[in-house]
């Protein structure tokens, strides 16, 4: 771990982030880690660096959303490794945006990587290591109450929406989104409870291919042994411009 790492009580160690208590009421310190893990932590390694790519393109994603008004739990950042963050009671579904037949859909489905699809998929999974996040529909939401019907309704236009304006970010700099995770959360306010977009946006929850070679920019160069991961999101960050802020980091 790293000096950089808060005072704070500890409230949640994930994968590849910690949760601090935070400053105020309300509040959390997210504290990304250089852990990358795959195949359900069975694969895990050190990569120098990671933590601080991921948190800069987060930021950036994150910043990019909320002007076309996507709410997300996202304050501002602290530190190269730190972001302060609303406490928000986390949904126990990862959202799956597809655009291109990649990972586990090519496998279900038998269809060949790197095929379009005919428009983009939202796909639904239960958060729960323990199970290995099983694909779940629209029913098992329902039946299980993990959300209501009306939050589910917004999670899946703020996930359409994240899309679009995503896969147009990506493309200006010759990225292509193939697909990529999501989480939402729970904020409390004095109106209310309102669902927010949660965790982070990086090359750890997303597939990117550069346009031209479909050269893979993102966590798959681990899963796959391939190497060159952290380059890989060093390119994905310099492509964004970003890599000025993080050296100067």
């Amino acid at each position: 771990m790293s000096h950089d790492m808060p005072k704070g009580r500890r409230i949640y160690e994930g994968k590849a982030k910690v949760l601090f208590e935070g400053p105020e009421d309300g509040t959390l310190v997210q504290y990304f880690k250089d852990d990358t893990t795959a195949f359900n932590a069975g694969k895990h390694e050190i990569m120098s660096g990671k933590g601080i790519l991921n948190l800069r393109i987060s930021e950036f994603i994150f910043a990019e959303l909320e002007k076309i008004g996507v709410p997300t739990h996202f304050i501002e950042t602290i530190s190269p490794r730190q972001q302060l963050i609303r406490a928000a009671e986390i949904i126990p579904l990862e959202v799956v945006m597809r655009n291109i037949a990649a990972g586990s859909l090519v496998k279900r489905l038998g269809l060949t990587e790197g095929d379009a699809l005919p428009r983009p998929l939202v796909e639904f999974y239960y958060k729960d290591d323990a199970l290995g996040d099983p694909l779940i529909s629209e029913d098992h939401i329902a039946v299980f109450n993990l959300c209501s019907a009306e939050e589910l309704a917004e999670i899946v236009t703020l996930a359409k929406k994240i899309n679009q304006r995503m896969v147009e970010m990506f493309a200006d700099v010759g990225i292509r989104l193939v697909d990529f995770k999501l989480e939402f959360g729970r904020v409390k306010s004095d109106d209310g409870t309102r669902i927010v977009l949660a965790d982070e946006i990086s090359p750890d929850s997303c597939r990117l291919w550069d346009i031209d070679s479909n050269e893979k920019m993102d966590k798959d160069r681990f899963r796959q042994n391939l190497g060159g991961m952290v380059d890989a999101y060093q390119q994905v960050a310099e492509r964004l411009g970003l890599m000025s802020d993080i050296e100067e980091a």
